[in-house]
């Protein structure tokens, strides 16, 4: 087993196998020159499974190489609902499709029991998680029918608007505060999320929609791939205040690795030390506290820093942690443990 397990709480490797014509599920078990994830490179770099997000994509793809100006507001158009479950059940199925084919390789969990069980067994683990709840109908039927199926995570919307909540636009410089809240059938999703443990994440909601979700949700608050505000001012990173009260809620926040909410100025260059990494854990540790940080990539889903360039490489993360400071115990809590622990009280067992 890896010195530090590593559990990650984003990526979007499912949405590469999607859209890229090169390449199906059943990569995932070999070695690519691509991409950031595989189960050889998983092994390689400690990678014990994450977040598998399922996101319909818009029309005009916005690739990890090619990101938008965000010196203005950028909010993607709405998708429809069709589009979106034609989306969602494609890729859903590819994810029970690499599990049923994969001899006991990889687990789609449902409980945190079952996480534990993958990693002291180095079975690589997955939980089902929507990022955007656009195929989700006003009625919740689809939420009923997903959870029997094995969703455990979701996020009420990604940057861009949906029946149920407003995502926040991507721009830099630039406050969270864009846009309206929950609307009334969101305020019934996060209610029914409540009811069935469905974590509901955080990550591209505006500061109305956080506020919102705070003041209904009886959960932690959640965010599975965000940063710090204070330290790149993009509107995607939660401010002081929104990390205080995730702090009050006892939840968590996972790092994105993505480097126009890692870096300063907002650039999205890659060629960057990974200090700017241990800076935003740092201040998310003294936040938060030890137990409420983790990893959340955003793998296969945005440019990343070229020294964790893809899974193999995340113990140059570990190496530069232990650098700057960080103890065993803490590079457990990091690694996995804290994932374990908000899991644990936002499904149960």
């Amino acid at each position: 087993m890896a010195e530090y397990p590593i559990f990650d709480g984003h990526n979007d490797t499912l949405l590469r196998f999607y859209q890229d014509d090169d390449v199906s599920y059943r990569d995932l078990f070999r070695e690519l020159d691509s991409g950031h994830i595989d189960l050889v490179r998983a092994r390689r770099g400690g990678f014990a499974g994450g977040f598998f997000a399922v996101w319909a994509p818009n029309k005009e793809r916005i690739a990890p190489d090619s990101m938008p100006d965000t010196s203005k507001p950028f909010t993607p158009p709405a998708v429809d609902f069709e589009f979106a479950r034609s989306c969602a059940l494609r890729m859903t199925a590819d994810l029970f499709r690499l599990e049923a084919e994969s001899e006991g390789q990889i687990k789609v969990v449902r409980t945190a029991d079952e996480l534990q069980q993958c990693i002291d067994n180095e079975i690589f683990a997955a939980i089902l998680h929507f990022e955007g709840a656009e195929a989700i109908d006003k009625d919740l039927d689809a939420l009923e029918v997903l959870y029997r199926a094995g969703l455990r995570s979701l996020g009420i919307v990604w940057s861009r608007p949906t029946i149920f909540a407003h995502g926040v636009p991507i721009a830099f410089p630039s406050s969270p505060d864009i846009g309206p809240g929950l609307t009334d059938a969101g305020k019934r999703l996060v209610k029914r999320c409540n009811e069935l443990g469905i974590l509901i994440d955080l990550s591209h909601m505006n500061e109305k929609g956080f506020w919102d979700v705070a003041a209904l949700s009886d959960a932690p608050l959640i965010a599975t791939h965000s940063n710090v505000h204070a330290l790149c001012p993009i509107s995607r990173n939660l401010t002081d205040k929104q990390l205080d009260a995730i702090k009050a809620s006892d939840g968590m926040v996972g790092l994105n690795f993505a480097t126009g909410f890692l870096n300063e100025d907002g650039a999205w260059d890659s060629d960057r030390p990974l200090d700017v990494m241990v800076r935003h854990l740092d201040y998310l540790v003294e936040r938060l506290g030890e137990t409420r940080v983790g990893l959340g990539s955003d793998y296969d889903g945005a440019r990343v820093p070229d020294a964790v360039g893809d899974v193999s490489k995340l113990p140059n993360l570990i190496a530069a942690l232990k650098d700057a400071g960080y103890n065993d115990d803490l590079l457990q809590k990091l690694s996995h443990q804290n994932w374990l622990r908000v899991l644990r009280r936002t499904w149960g067992g």
